[in-house]
């Protein structure tokens, strides 16, 4: 049964830095390009960014993007996504991802895998 788990989140203050893991089982992971998406209170999901299978590919939605950087170690079967410069705007659940197929940016391209989702929340 494939699982993909994340954790990190929390209530945490504008600023400063917070690294959200997903630990994946039950699939080869080298074989799926990663991914994370967020979803705040009364929106919808949206894309975070992406990173392939190999090569370390990635991809950023513009309102993350020089602020969070995503990375995989596939000797874990972990991806993280770093939170850097966090705003009060980047409080949602946030969910990890995986495809096969590759690399995605919208929840519509055939995502075969999500974790449940970890909830950051940023306040001062």
């Amino acid at each position: 049964q494939v699982q993909l788990v994340e954790s990190g989140g929390g209530l945490v203050q504008p600023g400063g830095s917070l690294r959200l893991s997903c630990a994946a089982s039950g699939l080869t992971f080298s074989n799926y390009a990663m991914g994370w998406f967020r979803q705040a209170p009364g929106k919808e999901r949206e894309f975070v960014a992406t990173i392939s299978k190999g090569f370390g590919i990635t991809y950023y939605a513009d309102s993350v993007k020089g602020r969070f950087t995503i990375s995989r170690d596939n000797a874990k079967n972990t991806e993280y996504l770093k939170m850097n410069g966090r705003k009060p705007e980047d409080t949602a659940v946030y969910y990890c991802a995986g495809r096969r197929a590759g690399i995605f940016t919208t929840a519509s391209e055939g995502i075969e895998y999500w974790g449940k989702g970890t909830l950051v929340t940023v306040t001062s």
